[in-house]
């Protein structure tokens, strides 16, 4: 049962995840796909700009008295009242190299805490969502069905994932965090929004990411949540809004932030 309050959050949601794939998917590999770069060298394809677009007109039109936070054209969400956080395309550099493994992310926060999350992903075939107090959930070819973080508790058997190596030299501790790998039975580069989906879906243990904005992860806040899990910055805080992200099954979090800050 949804709980009352946000069962037409989440049908918004789902209109909008379903607004951006269309577009995401007519303009994956296109070849007339035009790409830039923002201020921080970062690139932006005019997919990326024309979801936000459509997401902020229907929002406009469904929900005129909500901020809206969004990659590509601004925005805040303050510490007061609902505003919708928005990242257009998560994976941007896979989008514009043909790699099909990106999102388009999608979170309502009421008063700085996120409530509702979607993420949707539609060349992997699988979109997820949670709302508080309802857990989460994953819809892909097999069906529809809950999610729950895993029940590993000793780092030596946990499965670790995060996004690129080399921003843990720049943002972070390179050191820390193979130190954290070295710690783990096992670790990847499944990046971005994945990762942490996968957390939620209990096949991964920890993602660990030392540098986020917060369209980013507050989507992910709430999935993981909602699955069990826990979600933080490396300070142990528990908001979307701290610059870096850890989500984790719980067991495992207060070990593997002690790791990364020795």
């Amino acid at each position: 049962m949804i709980v009352p309050g946000y069962e037409d959050d989440l049908t918004l949601a789902t209109r909008l995840a379903d607004a951006a794939d269309a577009i995401t998917t007519s303009r994956f590999r296109a070849l007339d796909l035009s790409v830039s770069r923002k201020p921080d060298r970062t690139p932006v394809t005019d997919a990326d700009t024309a979801v936000e677009d459509a997401v902020r007109a229907i929002l406009a039109t469904e929900r005129p008295g909500d901020a809206v936070a969004g990659e590509e054209r601004g925005g805040t969400a303050g510490p007061r009242g609902r505003a919708w956080v928005v990242d257009p395309i998560d994976g941007t550099k896979n989008f514009l190299r043909g790699v099909p493994v990106w999102a388009t992310l999608i979170a309502l926060a009421e008063d700085g805490a996120p409530v509702v999350g979607m993420i949707s992903a539609p060349l992997l075939g699988r979109r997820w969502w949670a709302s508080r107090g309802d857990g989460a959930f994953l819809r892909d070819t097999a069906g529809t069905r809950p999610l729950s973080v895993s029940s590993v508790s000793s780092l030596s058997d946990a499965y670790l994932s995060t996004t690129d190596l080399n921003s843990w030299t720049e943002h972070h501790s390179r050191e820390k965090y193979l130190a954290l790998t070295e710690a783990c039975w096992e670790s990847r580069a499944f990046g971005d929004f994945w990762q942490h989906c996968l957390v939620a879906e209990g096949a991964l243990d920890l993602a660990a990411e030392c540098v986020v904005n917060p369209w980013d992860v507050a989507a992910a806040q709430v999935l993981v949540t909602e699955a069990g899990g826990r979600f933080s910055d490396l300070s142990g805080a528990a908001t979307h809004e701290g610059g870096s992200a850890l989500s984790s099954n719980g067991l495992l979090h207060d070990e593997a932030l002690a790791v990364l800050r020795r």
